[in-house]
This record gives structure tokens, C-alpha cells and sequence, in this order.
């Protein structure tokens, strides 16, 4: 499909098309979601920019190639021939968090997102792709959807998660841990004179 015109003003009332022509509001479940997946996605751009390794910046761009499928999957109702996202994908991702993991330390506590630029980002990314994630159930639970959307969007977000302690290892940044802050003292009440 060749793209030869960036504005259709078929939007212009607050709707658009699913795939397959359905007309939906703008602010339905479904756009929603396919809407969280495009900012993972440019996230993930926004993360290349700055990621000095050639390893992790090729599969950034295998990630937002497979987004583009996502959001294919989640913009074609499921009674229509699309690209749809399978278990396989789920598994490549697995494989990618074990590999990694190998080359970081188990952690023992939970590790305040930051670091190397590349690094917090990937932190950012996980997050948005945790909200993307909550959006996809929600939907799932309105429409049918392929079940297998949430399974990857799960793992997308582990193997970011791990990403970002990569890079920042790789970049020589110490993680630093959370620390829970106490809950505030309460002063005893003092009897009545």
C-alpha cells in the first residue's frame, strides 16, 4: 500500500476506520488501544536515538516492525483475514529475555527506572507498554480480540525491563535500588485537660 496523501478529512468528525471500513469514534477501546501501541512504538524510535549498541538497536527495530503488526491486529476485527500476532513471537521474545538475562545480575530488589539516556527510556518504554497492555485487557473484555495480543504485549514489556538493566550495565551505570519510604508518624493524642 503506497501512502500519497497525509490527511484523508475523513477524520475530521472524530471518527475512523478499523480495517475492513467499519467506522468507529476515535475514542473507542479499540482505537485506544492501537493508539498506546503507536506511542511504544515511537518510544522505541526515541530509544534508538540514543542507543549506542548495535546488538540492542537491531532488536529495537525488529520490535517496532512487529508493532506495526499489533496494531494491524488490533485495527482488523477478528472475523477478517489480517496480520495477527502468534505464540511465536511471544517465544522469539522469551528466548531474547533469557539470553539477556544471563548477562546481568538477579536482582534482589526492585531498581528505580533511570540510568544512561537509552537506559531510562527503556524504563519509559516498559512503562508505556504496561499501560498499552492494561488497554488491550480492557478491550478483550469488550470485543474480541486475538488473545495472544496480551501474551506479547507481557513479554514486550519483560524484555524491556531487561534491556534498560542491560544498556545501563553495558554503559558502566550502577542500578540504583528503591528504597520504601516510611510510612509518617502519627502523634499520639494527648488527654484532655
Amino acid at each position: 500500500m503506497r501512502i500519497t496523501k497525509v490527511y484523508t478529512r475523513t477524520g475530521d468528525s472524530g471518527e475512523t476506520s478499523l480495517v475492513g471500513g467499519q467506522r468507529v469514534g476515535k475514542d473507542s477501546p479499540r482505537v485506544d488501544a492501537y493508539g498506546e501501541i503507536d506511542e511504544v512504538n515511537s518510544l522505541l524510535g526515541l530509544v534508538r536515538c540514543h542507543v549506542q549498541d548495535k546488538e540492542i538497536d537491531g532488536i529495537l527495530a525488529t520490535l517496532q516492525n512487529t508493532l506495526f503488526t499489533v496494531g494491524a491486529d488490533l485495527a482488523s476485527p477478528l472475523n477478517l483475514d489480517a496480520p495477527r500476532i502468534t505464540r511465536e513471537e511471544s517465544l522469539r521474545l522469551e528466548r531474547t529475555i533469557d539470553e539477556f538475562n544471563r548477562q546481568i545480575p538477579p536482582l534482589k530488589e526492585f531498581v528505580l527506572p533511570g540510568g544512561a539516556p537509552a537506559g531510562a527510556l527503556l524504563h519509559l518504554a516498559r512503562a508505556v507498554t504496561r499501560r498499552a497492555e492494561r488497554k488491550v485487557v480492557k478491550l478483550s473484555k469488550e470485543e474480541a480480540i486475538n488473545p495472544e495480543l496480551i501474551v506479547y504485549l507481557n513479554r514486550l514489556s519483560d524484555l524491556l525491563f531487561v534491556l534498560a538493566r542491560v544498556v545501563n550495565r553495558r554503559a558502566g551505570i550502577s542500578e540504583e535500588q528503591a528504597s520504601f519510604a516510611s510510612p509518617p508518624r502519627t502523634r499520639k493524642k494527648q488527654p484532655e485537660d
